[in-house]
């Protein structure tokens, strides 16, 4: 991500200046399909088919729409404005006041919270499954995804710095994963076993109606779209970005949705109707299932959550980096206790930010957990959904409001529809219309996280008042992930 590349030379000590442009076409849409793919496809493939049965790639194609619809405002954004703080910036430079620029920070920090919790407890459960234990009990992939975190931690606080060729690598796991599962739905289909016209067939659980079936699917499916986002923040590090980001951006979501649309085909062909709702093990995913059911005489199940857990690992690590160092960007610019800003002296980590913001996901993943009401990936999962789209309403209204700034030449400009239909379309999917009764709880982890922030904000600004005698604000909001 590319929070950590911006923050090398303060955080990791490796000297100040412009980041290197390293990264041509090629590496560029090998790193934007990496960032998108992860987590998301194998936490919640198996839950909005469950909601639509077998037309599941469908919410897919609706959540890449307006995702595309939101990429366009940022693109305009970005090579406008083409520093690494993103949405803060953004919102700062449209609206100017401090208090909700700080909101926007945190949220985008609370979604990496929540992701990377979604992502600790889908590789516990596959990483238990991996290990021989076909069922795991709540308790085992409660401990295991709480050890997990601590692990991201003490990764973290060693001061990992991203490598674009790594994260290559890891793509390329990523892609083999699905590969296997696409693969496994090809040849069912092919051998008679598998009913393609399944994907033509609309069934809805709870007796709703297209549209509204397909809000609430799309609603799930936007998790599997995050990690653009940062994808455009790569903007930094791009050769000539003016001339082949656009284009690399569209082309590598492009190429994301045609992975999740595949993948929910093979889902839909492979698993029986009445089954895709209720997965061998709703932690792990129904994308195991596909494996088990589809090649039984194969080993590939024994390797398969292996993959996966690489996979989400990768997801976690990223988002949980991308967290501490927007903490400790804040931290640095006195809206959050200063406290939040230390670095250790050797490894140059900022070490309070990477306690807190593991803290918050180690109570987040207990608490959830313990809620028996709400399956934890599904919760959390819904949760970072539901705060990104928040944060992408908040971008495409600023990218109108911003069209009162002159435009560098050669920038990119969206079509001047495009920001109002993303802002209304992730505004209409942030309502509970688009959530099942069982998601609500969204809304209470996303207040409660928000809620932290806002009691820190106050405590910053009572001691900034008092003790130093001094606004609270953001003192250089352009280099916010410095």
């Amino acid at each position: 991500m590319s929070a950590t590349q911006a923050t090398q030379h303060d955080v990791d000590g490796q000297g100040e200046g412009e980041l290197k442009r390293v990264l041509g076409p090629k590496l560029l849409l090998l790193f934007i399909v990496g960032d998108i793919l992860g987590a998301g496809v194998y936490a919640v493939t198996g839950r909005l088919a469950g909601q639509v049965g077998g037309i599941a790639w469908l919410p897919f194609l609706v959540a890449f729409a307006v995702a595309t619809v939101t990429a366009f405002s940022y693109l305009e954004l970005v090579t406008k404005y083409p520093q690494a703080a993103g949405a803060a910036l953004y919102t700062h430079k449209a609206f100017g006041i401090h208090f909700i620029t700080f909101l926007v920070a945190f949220t985008v920090v609370c979604s990496g919270v929540t992701s990377a919790s979604t992502s600790s407890n889908l590789l516990a459960a596959n990483l238990l499954i991996g290990f021989g234990n076909d069922d795991p009990s709540s308790a085992a992939t409660l401990t295991t995804a709480l050890v997990f975190m601590v692990v991201l931690a003490l990764i973290n606080l060693r001061g990992v710095g991203e490598s674009v060729k790594f994260n290559v690598l890891l793509t390329l796991v990523e892609m083999l994963a699905l590969a296997i599962v696409i693969g496994i739905g090809i040849w069912v289909i092919a051998s008679g076993d598998g009913d393609l016209s399944r994907v033509t067939v609309f069934e809805s659980p709870d007796d709703k109606g297209l549209f509204m079936a397909v809000t609430v699917a799309t609603a799930i499916a936007f998790f599997s779209m995050v990690g653009f986002e940062d994808s455009v923040n790569m903007v930094e590090e791009t050769k000539d970005p003016m001339r082949i980001f656009p284009r690399t951006m569209f082309t590598g979501l492009g190429i994301a949705v045609l992975i999740y649309m595949l993948v929910a085909i093979s889902v839909v062909a492979v698993i029986p109707p009445g089954q895709i709702a209720e997965p061998t093990n709703t932690e792990a995913g129904i994308l195991l299932d596909v494996v088990k059911v589809g090649a039984p005489d194969l080993p590939i199940d024994t390797i398969f959550p292996f993959l996966t857990v690489f996979a989400v690992a990768n997801t976690a690590l990223i988002n949980m980096l991308m967290a501490s160092r927007l903490i400790y960007g804040m931290a640095r610019q006195d809206v959050l206790p200063r406290s939040l800003g230390k670095v250790l002296a050797g490894r140059r980590s900022p070490w309070t930010a990477i306690i807190f913001t593991t803290l918050l996901a180690l109570g987040l993943i207990t608490v959830v957990t313990l809620d028996s009401e709400s399956s934890v990936v599904a919760a959390l999962s819904g949760t970072t959904a539901l705060l990104l789209l928040a944060v992408f309403t908040i971008v495409n209204v600023a990218c109108l409001i911003l069209r009162r700034d002159p435009t560098p030449d050669g920038a990119f400009r969206a079509p001047s529809a495009l920001p109002v239909v993303g802002a209304l379309c992730c505004a209409y999917l942030l309502g509970p219309w688009a959530r099942l009764e069982a998601d609500m709880i969204q809304y209470r982890i996303a207040a409660g996280l928000l809620g932290v922030g806002v009691v820190l904000w106050a405590l910053t600004w009572l001691t900034n008042r008092g003790v130093r005698a001094k606004k609270t604000g953001f003192r250089d909001i352009d280099h916010l992930e410095e």
